[in-house]
This record gives C-alpha cells, structure tokens and sequence, in this order.
C-alpha cells in the first residue's frame, strides 16, 4: 500500500501523547523516486475539506494573472467556433508562424504544445539523455518528468541567501557532457533568477550541456530578461501562455529550440496537441496583447508592492523578493493548524511549499489576486497569528449590503421604471430602500430642497421609497448643451462644461468621488436599487464605465438586464450584450427581465430555454406593456407626445409643444397628457404645427442654438404669426426666455454668440449669468392670489421693461413669470403638477375658446397610486424569490 496522503487530503483525527491531534494538510507526496501529485489550483479538492462550493475558495495555490481574462478571448472563441468541424493542423502551422514573427526567430526552432507541460515531460524522452541536474527548490514536474524516463536526477539545493535562485558558482562544478539542466527562469516557487548575462554566459562555456531554460512566467519580467530571439544551440526555451493571459484551461505552450531539437520534440508529441479554439486564441494574444500586456505588468508591480509590504509588516513573516505574479513567503507561525485553519475557517488556499526539495511547511508561495483579496489575506494571516486569534474575524470577505442593478440592452428599455418598481416592492417588504444611479444624462432635472439639482427619474425612485430626495441618489447629472458636450453636475451643482473627449479623461477621478457617494448612502439604508445607463455592452464606453458594471463591481450587485421586447429582438440582444462580457461582468449577471409584452408570456419559454442554454443565465420575469402607467418618461435625451385623441373628450384643446434640440424637463408637461380634453403633440417643423389651441415652448439647455434651429425650421415665425392671431403659448424657463426680446451670453455659457435676438413676444431681456439659480420656489399667481410651487434652474437673469406683465412673483419678491393676453410664461418648473391649478389654467383656455370648463380636477397625477400599481404587476411577473436570493437576501 502506498504511504502517501495526496494534495488536499486531510488525516484522519488521531491520538497523539493521549490528547486528539487536528487533522493536517499534508502536501509532500513522494514514494521512493515517484511523486505522486502535488500542484496547487485544486479547488474541487479544497472545497470538499472546506465544506463550500468551488467558488467560494480564494484561491492563492495558483499563480494566474489577477487581471483576468483579456476581453477579446470570448469575440475569438465565438468567431472560431465553427473550426472545430474539422481537425487542426497536426503542428499548429500558423501559430508556430505567428511565433517566428513576433519573437524573431524561424519557424524551424519553433514547436507547440499542449501546455508547456507536455513539453516538458516529451523533451526528456526525446533527448535521451542519462542525466539531469535540477537546482531546486524547482517546479515539480522537471524531476517527475526525468524521473519517469529513467534518468540519474541530481538536485542542487540553492541558498537562500541568493533568495534561491541558481548561480553559475554553484553549477559550473556539476556541469557534465550530455547532462539534461532544469532551470525555472525565474523560478518557481521563489520567483528569483538568474542574471540573463550571467546564464547566457554559463549556456555558452558548456557547449555539450542541453539546458532547459523555463521561462513560464518571463512575461513578467522586464523585456530583455528572455534568452530569446538569440538562443544558443544548446538551450531550449519554454514559453507559457497560461499564466500571464489567465488561460489555464486553454493549454499552449511553445518550446524553442534548435531544428534538430525540434524534430525530435515533435516525435514524442501527439499530432493536433494545440486545438482549433485555442491556437485561434493563442494567435491573438501574441499579436493583439499588447495593451493587455501594459495594463498587466503596472497593475502586477502594483498589487507586489503593497502585499509585500503588508506581510513584511506581520510579525514572524518573511517575503522574498520575487520577478513573477507571486510571492515566497517564510513564517515561523506554520504548525499542523496553519493551513488547515486558513481553508476551513477563512476559505483560503495558500501553496504549502512542503513538497519542494530544500523547503518545508514553514514556507508557502502566494498568487497575487485583486487587491481587495490580497487584503483580505492579510487580515485572516494577522487574525491567524496574534493574540486575537480566539475571537471572531469580523474582516472575513464581508459582502456589502445588498442590491439589486437594473441594465438594458438599450436605453428607455423601462430601466428607470422597473428601478422604482423594485424599490416600491422592497419598502412594501419591510426593508429600508435607496435608489442610486451614479451617472444620469437626462433632460429632466430637479431641484431638492437644498437647492441641489438631480435627475428627475431618480426623485420619483425617491417617492417610491417614500424618501425625499437626495442628491445623493444622483451624484452625477450630465445635461447635454450640444451634440458633443454637457454641462457636468456634481452632487447638485454644475462644475463645468466638457466635450466628451474631456468628460472621458475625467471619469477616472470623477468615478473615485462616485464610489464614496455610494458608501454614504449604502451605510444609511439596509438596500440599494441601482440603475444602469444605455447599455452595458457598449464596447466604446466600457472602459471608463462609471454607471454599469464597473459601478456594480463596486456595489457587488445583483445585476437584471432587461430589454424592450415592444421594440423586437430582445433575446438577441440579451444574447449579444452577454456576448461583449468579460468574465467578472457575466459573474454578476444574474437574470433577464423581458419588458413590455402583449400576448401571452407562456409562449415565449422556448425562447428563455435558448437563451439559457447559450448563456447559462435564466430569464427572471417577463412584465406585461403597461398602458397609462402614470410615472414620468425615462430619463433621457429624447421624448415622445404622440398626441393620441384615445379616450379622450369630444371637446379638446390640442396642444403643439414645440420639440427643442436640448429639451429639459420635458415632464413639466406630462400632467397634460392624463386630461381627458387634452391632446399634447410633439412637432418639429411648421407643417407640424398647424393652428393648435396653445403652443408650449419648453425649457431647454441651450436656448440659444435651439432658438437659431427655429428659425433655420421657419417655426419662429410660425410662431409669432399664431400668437399674434391668438394662439395661446406658454413658455417655461428657457421658453420663457425665447419669447423675449433679446438673450445675451456674455460668459459664453451656451455660445460663442454674445446676443441674439428672442421671439419679441414680450419686452424682456435676459443674461445668462455663470452661477446657476437652483431653488424650490413658493410664489404666487397674482391674476387670482392662487400660491404655486415648484422649482427653479436657469442661468438666466430676465427683467422686463413693464412692471405690469409681471404675473407671477416668487415669495421672497423676485417676479419669475410674465403674462400679456394670452401668452403664459413661468420660470417655474413642475407648476402643472397641481392638479387644481392645471385644472384652473385649462378652463381659463377653454372658455376663452367658447367651450364650457369641467371645473372640478379631471385627472389626478397621483405617482404614489401609479407605483404601487405599477409595483404589483412587476411583483406578480418576476421570479422574486430568486431575485431576492442573488441579492442575498
């Protein structure tokens, strides 16, 4: 029977000196000459004695890059995937040319391999050589694979005070004709090397010695650090891509070697060892990596600083300096508990060095992982080893709390209405809820009562938690000023106007300011609803995403991804958003919710059963198109007023809001919509316009070019023409302004114009000053006394020639609305929102057009009634419980 416990294993308890004995992870496995296994990354192994799933093991036993799997693998993969209808080429032909090109050197000395493992354990075979010299402690597998062809193995132990990295003083002596040597280049476990010099030079006085320089993980060291491109007869070169491109289970490996060598090499290997996919990816990294690479190396030299410095710090531990992704660590706290306790209590997996010749348990190598994991290490080894070692480990990866992201496919996919839907339904569950959408391009805004501007769909998220708003919820509002620019406002208040060029370069920093808005507001509620923008697979913007998943990595949310399946094609773009990826994203992918359907849900389960099996991520909900659903639009630069005469009143007023380039708060106006003698249409041009009873000039964020677009269009005059015939028009802060006599922009707020003519509707003149007026306003309307509220945002400062056009003044004094006949124009935003007023105002129109009023409210714009409305079909067609669950609730 064989005396060995494997990799992993745990002995069983036993009796030592009459007292139990804790059961020890044992990794030193050798019965005479053979070793018998002994490589870290076993996880299902692990997760068997840690009584966990897989993928609750941090993993440190493997050295793999921590950044994870380079985007363009998945796009490789799925344009390759019909290569495997035929066979490879028996010697991966255009990866070995591939090779020649960007190492510089012929095809001839070049082989491929399933792993750089397969090369090492043909190359011995293929040698044929007697004897082999390893300086150790080495990788396991270069005395396995020379001890399984029956070679003399010496093993040089190296000095610790050269941090174990071979010397030429300490092998030159050994050095024999047809002798095999084994040097990890740097090595493993100790990720020390030898000078490039001084092996280059000891290669060359030993023209009868075969070294195989292993150079798995010299990706990670400095560019001249390789023997490559000028390789001397007798070295061979390994190449792995595994490690550096975080592709263990794609196996490829290259061996560089003379032509002669080569040959030989290639008997010993099976034909087609490189498959179809992973030669089509292994071609792509070695060409298009490049930036891969960059990113790869600072973000290495990185997370090795701060973790070396952190374990130095430790008392009792010791880091050895190391060229490569890990480190080798001594410390005089291993005993029979050390790794153990780290496994069973703490789900971590460290690399026992025990079975590496010239070390023992007292040593262990760490892969780097994130820098959040690596933390986290530090603190389980600070637990582990101090006095606090009986108490509990409140560090212990603590997720945060929970929350829940709504992403769409594509914009106004009902992102902002399910967002409020699920904080309605958590509230009705008993937990204290926040929205949160970090970054908002939205045409609606609003003004909290600390003066603080915000995005519209996020206040009525607000009301749906029955919170008042928090520009918190908001930290981010881009209003657009043109096709290519915004005016940036943070936490409430504008802090410039960016081209998207610039905007882009200030993410980074703005996304820093961001994060710790979030964790103000996560640490005052039980859970968070977070909103995402666009869509996520947005391969242009996903780099300096702030709003997607980038912001639910931070947030460790439950992602839904939800599509407009009114539009068409949702389960494609479910399919092809998954597609654009990368593997942490698809981590926290969660399900789909398909929005807006007529019909009946049950027929679309073939359709759910496909996307599943193509993703591996189930459908959660399928929510029926709901009609009148009483909620503001969703944010964003677009709007739509049909102007549907459905259930409508036999005696109308129609309304023509004229459709501004950079409309802003466009929901002043969705009241109207719910009145039962009103039509409210969106047109363009003046054919469009037609004889309406009441024009609506709206806000917007950049009067001046939206009044120059008016005039290229005719409108103004259009306009002006029904107006003086008797067209009603109301006009609302920017509106308010084109109807005036003249706009001046002498800071260049909105244009290089300094002036420009308005409308003349009225003797007004407006400045637009540099500070932007943000108030919620009481005022009163001084044709009846009636009070109104509302907000205000404008850079605007209008006075008016005629003191007696001032219709309405605000209560600390300032007139902020203006009135003659039947032209209507406010500051105020959000005025129409009182349903007596808005009843009031449309009578006033309506007997001035000979037709009776209704007198009494004939709609009531009642959001709360709206959202738990709205709140109960979405709790009625989505799978919560499951929903719930991947929150971890």
């Amino acid at each position: 029977m064989l005396a060995f416990t494997a990799l992993a294993y745990f002995s069983k308890q036993q009796q030592y000196k009459g007292k139990p004995k804790a059961p020890r992870l044992f990794i030193i496995i050798m019965q005479k000459n053979r070793i018998i296994a002994g490589h870290g990354g076993n996880i299902v192994e692990l997760a068997k004695i840690a009584s966990c799933k897989p993928e609750a093991i941090m993993d440190f036993s493997s050295s793999i890059n921590p950044l994870g799997l380079p985007d363009f693998v998945r796009s490789t993969v799925n344009r390759e995937l019909e290569s495997v209808t035929r066979y490879p080429t028996p010697n991966a032909a255009a990866l070995l040319k591939t090779a020649a090109t960007v190492f510089n050197i012929n095809e001839t000395y070049i082989t491929a391999g399933n792993g750089s493992s397969q090369l090492i354990f043909a190359l011995p075979r293929a040698l044929k050589l007697k004897k082999a010299l390893i300086p150790v402690p080495a990788y396991i597998d270069y005395e396995k694979s020379c001890r399984l062809t029956g070679m003399d193995v010496e093993l040089l132990e190296t000095r610790e005070a050269d941090n174990f990295a071979p010397t030429a003083a300490l092998l030159a002596p050994l050095l024999q004709p047809d002798m095999l040597v084994f040097i990890g280049h740097p090595g493993n476990p100790a990720g020390s090397a030898m000078p490039t010099g001084e092996l280059r030079s000891m290669i060359a006085d030993n023209p009868e010695t075969t070294f195989i320089i292993d150079e798995a993980f010299a990706d990670f060291c400095e560019p001249d650090f390789s023997l490559l491109p000028k390789l001397p007869d007798n070295a061979i070169v390994l190449r792995s891509l595994t490690k550096f491109f975080a592709i263990p289970g794609m196996r490829a490996g290259l061996c560089f070697a003379s032509p002669e060598i080569s040959r030989k090499l290639s008997e010993y290997l099976p034909p087609w060892s490189v498959n179809t996919l992973t030669e089509a990816v292994a071609i792509k990294l070695l060409t298009d990596g490049g930036e891969y690479s960059t990113e790869t190396l600072t973000l290495n030299k990185q997370l090795k600083t701060k973790l070396t410095m952190q374990l130095n710090e430790l008392t009792g531990f010791k880091v050895y300096p190391c060229l490569a992704n890990y480190l080798l660590v001594k410390t005089k706290h291993a005993n029979e508990n050390f790794y153990c306790q780290l496994l069973t209590e703490h789900r971590i997996a460290l690399r026992n060095c025990a079975n590496f010749h010239s070390l023992d348990e007292t040593f262990f190598r760490i892969g780097l992982r994130s820098e959040k994991d690596n933390d986290f290490l530090v603190a389980a080894l600070t637990h582990l080893t101090t006095e606090k070692s009986n108490t509990p480990f409140y560090f212990r990866r603590q997720k945060r709390k929970p929350s829940l992201m709504l992403q769409g496919t594509c914009s106004n996919a009902g992102k902002s209405i399910l967002t409020a839907a699920f904080c309605r339904i958590l509230l009705q569950d008993g937990y204290s809820v926040a929205p949160f959408k970090s970054q908002n391009m939205a045409l609606n805004s609003y003004v909290t009562a600390n003066g603080e501007e915000m995005g519209r769909a996020q206040v009525v998220q607000a009301e749906a938690c029955r919170l008042d708003p928090d520009v918190r919820m908001n930290p981010v509002l881009l209003k657009p000023s043109s096709d290519t620019g915004a005016q940036v406002i943070y936490m409430g208040h504008p802090i410039d106007t960016m081209n998207v060029k610039r905007y882009f370069s200030a993410k980074a920093e703005l996304f820093d300011r961001v994060k710790t808005v979030y964790d103000s507001l996560e640490a005052d509620y039980e859970v968070i609803v977070l909103e995402g923008a666009g869509s996520p697979g947005e391969m242009n913007l996903k780099k300096a995403d702030i709003v997607n998943m980038n912001m639910a990595q931070y947030a460790e949310s439950a992602v839904m991804l939800t599509g407009d399946i009114d539009r068409g094609g949702t389960y494609a773009s479910f399919i092809g958003t998954v597609g654009t990826f990368n593997v942490w994203e698809k981590k926290l992918l969660k399900g789909f919710i398909v929005n807006k359907f007529r019909g009946d849900a049950s027929l679309l389960q073939d359709a759910h059963d496909y996307v599943f099996d193509y993703t591996g991520v189930p459908v959660l909900g399928v929510i029926p198109y709901i009609h009148d659903i009483g909620l503001p639009e969703e944010d964003s630069v677009s709007f739509s007023f049909t102007g549907t005469k459905k259930n409508k009143h036999e005696k109308t007023l129609d309304i023509a809001l004229v459709g501004l380039g950079h409309i802003a708060n466009f929901t002043d106006f969705t009241p109207f919509e719910s009145e039962p003698d009103i039509v409210i249409r969106k047109v363009l041009s003046v054919e469009e316009l037609g004889k309406p009873d009441i024009i609506i000039l709206p806000g917007s964020k950049n009067v001046i070019s939206d009044l120059e677009k008016m005039r290229q269009r005719g409108l103004d005059q259009a306009v002006i023409e029904l107006v003086n015939t008797g067209t009603w028009l109301i006009g609302i802060c920017g509106g308010l302004q084109m109807a005036g006599a003249t706009i001046a922009d002498p800071n260049h707020i909105e244009s290089k114009l300094p002036m420009i003519d308005g409308l003349g509707l009225l003797p007004l003149k407006t400045v637009l000053a540099t500070d932007k007026h943000l108030a919620r306003s009481e005022a009163t309307w001084l044709k009846t006394g009636r009070p109104l509220s509302g907000y205000e945002i404008h850079h605007g400062v209008t006075t008016c020639s005629d003191d007696a056009l001032v219709s309405i003044e605000s209560s600390d004094g300032r007139p902020i609305g203006f009135a003659a006949d039947k032209i209507w124009l406010t500051y105020l935003h959000g005025v129409f929102d009182d349903d007596q007023f808005r009843r009031e105002f449309i009578d006033m129109v309506r007997i001035e057009r000979d037709l009776p009023p209704l007198v009494t409210p004939q709609s009531i714009y009642n959001t709360e009634a709206a959202l738990n409305r709205v709140a109960d079909i979405v709790r009625n067609n989505v799978e919560l419980k499951q929903i719930y669950k991947a929150m971890g609730l």
